[in-house]
Formats: structure tokens, C-alpha cells, sequence
């Protein structure tokens, strides 16, 4: 059973894990404020004795295991794995169902460079977002939740709803009334309880906030519950495992509400905590030019609302609520934050799946756009090694691949023998 605490990214006020699992906080008890349209203040992160955890999870047990098996490591993980709670709880079968993709790291070639990308379109659900939400819904089940609600731009809302449906909980999804509409339909398709919000994400981020705190909902919203952090994390690990231990020292993350580059910067730290790392990757944060929150506080430091449009939908946020500890994962790696064109992510989309093959959503297009961006810049370092993060499937979002794939035209079999055969 590991052994952690809770600390404020804000105050750094520390918390036993009694106090906020057993009162369901989800931000700093002192200083935590979730405000409309505005970023999360007083977000929490998980801190383990790490001293305690050098002794078990050594470099050699590490490396020997498989991607996607962080789940058996519990000195790294804010689960009670005794035998009357996890995984013990959950059906061996069903479990087998929440396996993540073992295969994810692939070396690539483009023009004159190599590159790597990290590959998680195949995992239960088709998205990175599987990752936090197998944690949160295994924490539920810990503490006998089974209502799970979340807010979603789509991918986070199928992937909670597909978890909960394999681990027999309920889901309650907050959606966009512009959800592309496959993310829509599969998150219906799991059974969710789906409500379509007029507006726009961050409003309905917020409604999901206020109705999950009064009808007593466990609330998977992104950085606002710590355990989607957690589970974010686990992609560090697994970059590690499959790289062997020698991480390219540049990741292009694509960032929306900042949680996947904050679960990144959260996973790398503890592994440089551990001595299995010298230094954190240098992190290169991608938004498009139309939701480019984090591109502009990173410059200026200072934060301003402006409405957000990408065809990425995944990336696509008003306030990233994650904001800070994405600006801070910037500045702890000396990194960087870009922003690219829709135009220039559609064109990228359209290269990696025909040059390619992996077939991807807008928002991991974002981060080749971003590769080859900097290439045309001089921007990159030939020495080093640069790793893109792939996080959704392009079957995901079909309106993104009409703007470049024509309509067919049907013919008789007559007509097409005439044309290809009797020319």
C-alpha cells in the first residue's frame, strides 16, 4: 500500500490523504478556488516518500516490465491494493479490459530527420484519456462511489464513460453542443448520461462543477480532481520503459486544459526524485493559433479570457484549468510553448496518415505541425531527439477528415467496367 500525502501547487499547504478522501476535497482546503472561465487556483498533487520508494521500484524492475504496466506498480499510485479493496474488487476479467497499449513508442523518419512518437490511439477507448480515467474510476470503486461525472470536449467523457461501463459504474457527461459528433455517439453508445450544453466547454466545465457538487457526483473533471494528474503521469512511465531508460530530451505535447503536460512534468520529476533520470525532457507545448491560452501566459504571465475556436477539439479551451502547473512545467524544463494554424494541423493530420499510417486526430496533428514548424525555423536542435505525443483517434472527430478527403461518386457496374476497362 503506498504512503502519500496531498500538497497545494498554489500554497503549498500539505494534506494526509484522510482529510481529502474522506471529506472528497477536490482543490486546497485553504486556498482552492474554481471560478468561471478562470484557471484552477489551489490544485492538488500527490507526493510519496520517495525515499521509500527507491527501495522497491528500482531501474531493473522498471525496465522489465511492459507500457501500460504501471498499474502494478502501487509505491507510485494513490490506490489501497490490500486484498478487500484493489484490484481484488474489480473482476480479473474486466481488468484484462482497462489494458493500455503495449506497443506505444515508434521511430519515424521525416525529410532528413528522425523522430519519435509516443502512440496512444489504441488504448480501450482510443485516447490518451483512458490513463486518468482508469485511476479515478478504480478510486471510486476504493471508496464505494458509483456515480462518475465529468465535463468534455469528447475524449475525456468517452473514455470515463467506456471505463465506468467496464468496472459497472454510472457516468454523467458534460459536453459541448459542439462535441465532434462520433465522440458523441460513442459516449452515448457506453451508456452514458449525456447533457448537451449550449456553450462552450469551460461552460460546461463549470456546469458539471456545481450540479456533481450537489447531486454528491465523484467529479473526473480535468486538474480539478488530483487523480487525473495520477493518472497521467503513467505516460512518463511508459515512455521510460519503452525508451529503455533514454527519453529523447524534447516531448511535443498538445495542450488544451494543460493536463496531460502537467501529468508528464508530474511522472518525469518523480522518476529525476528517483535517480532513474538526470533532468526533465524539455517540454514543447503546441495550441493552436485560435486557442492559445497557454502560448500567451507563458509570454506575458498574465492571464486573459478570450474565446476559444480550433478544429483540434481536444485542445480547445477558454481557461485551461490546468494552467500554472503547465506554465511551470515550461519553465522547470526550459521549454516552450507554439502555436500553429487549424490550416497547418488539417495539412499535418493529412501527411501522418498517409505517410504514415497512423490515423490520428487533429489535436496529435498539432504536434507534428509543430515538429515540422520548428524544423522550418531553425528551431531544432539536430543533436537531440524529439518525441511527439499522439493522444486521440482519428475516427474520433470525422469532420476533420471531410475537409481534406473528397466525396466518392457511386456508379453502376456497367459505368465503372466502361470506364476503367473500355477506355
Amino acid at each position: 500500500m503506498s504512503k502519500y500525502i496531498f500538497v497545494c501547487t498554489s500554497c503549498n499547504s500539505e494534506f494526509s490523504k484522510e482529510k481529502i478522501e474522506n471529506n472528497l476535497y477536490y482543490l486546497c482546503p485553504n486556498c482552492g478556488k474554481a471560478e468561471r472561465n478562470q484557471p484552477l487556483h489551489g490544485v492538488l498533487k500527490i507526493q510519496y516518500d520517495y525515499t521509500e520508494v527507491k527501495k522497491t521500484l528500482t531501474r531493473e524492475k522498471l525496465l522489465k516490465s511492459q507500457p501500460g504496466s504501471i498499474w502494478n506498480f502501487p509505491e507510485i499510485l494513490p490506490l489501497d491494493f490490500e486484498k478487500e479493496n484493489l484490484p481484488s474488487r474489480v473482476d480479473k476479467h474486466k481488468l484484462k479490459l482497462l489494458k493500455l497499449n503495449s506497443n506505444p513508442l515508434h521511430k519515424l523518419k521525416y525529410s532528413k530527420f528522425t523522430f519519435y512518437v509516443f502512440d496512444d490511439t489504441k488504448n480501450p477507448t482510443f485516447s490518451f484519456k483512458d490513463r486518468a480515467s482508469i485511476l479515478v474510476a478504480m478510486k471510486a470503486i476504493q471508496l464505494g462511489i458509483k456515480d462518475i461525472s465529468a465535463a468534455s470536449t469528447g475524449n475525456a467523457g468517452s473514455s470515463i464513460a467506456g471505463i465506468c461501463t467496464i468496472l459497472g459504474l454510472n457516468s454523467k457527461i458534460f459536453v459541448p453542443e459542439t462535441i465532434p459528433e462520433a465522440k458523441r455517439i460513442q459516449i452515448q453508445s457506453y451508456g452514458a448520461e449525456i447533457f448537451l450544453v449550449k456553450g462552450s466547454y469551460d461552460d460546461a466545465f463549470d456546469l458539471c462543477l456545481e450540479v456533481s457538487k450537489h447531486k454528491k457526483w465523484f467529479n473526473r473533471n480535468t486538474a480539478f480532481n488530483p487523480f487525473t494528474i495520477e493518472g497521467k503521469k503513467s505516460a512518463a512511465y511508459d515512455i521510460f520503459i519503452s525508451s529503455q531508460g533514454n527519453v529523447p530530451q524534447n516531448i511535443i505535447v498538445p495542450v488544451g486544459d494543460g493536463v496531460i503536460l502537467g501529468g508528464l512534468y508530474k511522472g518525469f520529476t518523480e522518476l529525476v526524485q528517483l535517480g532513474l533520470m538526470e533532468q526533465l525532457p524539455c517540454f514543447i507545448a503546441v495550441q493552436s493559433t485560435g486557442s492559445n491560452a497557454l502560448v500567451r501566459f507563458y509570454k506575458t504571465k498574465i492571464f486573459e479570457f478570450n474565446e476559444a475556436y480550433t478544429i483540434a477539439d481536444s485542445i480547445c479551451a477558454t481557461a485551461p484549468r490546468n494552467l500554472f502547473m503547465a506554465n511551470e512545467a515550461l519553465s522547470k524544463s526550459n521549454g516552450l510553448a507554439i502555436e500553429v494554424t487549424d490550416n497547418e494541423i488539417i495539412d499535418a493530420q493529412k501527411e501522418i496518415i498517409s505517410s504514415f499510417g497512423l490515423f490520428v486526430e487533429p489535436s496529435c496533428s498539432a504536434t507534428f505541425a509543430a515538429f515540422k514548424k520548428l524544423i522550418n525555423e531553425n528551431l531544432l536542435n539536430y543533436h537531440e531527439d524529439y518525441l511527439l505525443m499522439f493522444t486521440g483517434n482519428g475516427l474520433k472527430d470525422l469532420s476533420s477528415l471531410k475537409k481534406w478527403n473528397y466525396e466518392p461518386v457511386a456508379k453502376t457496374f456497367k459505368e465503372w467496367h466502361k470506364e476503367l476497362i473500355n477506355e
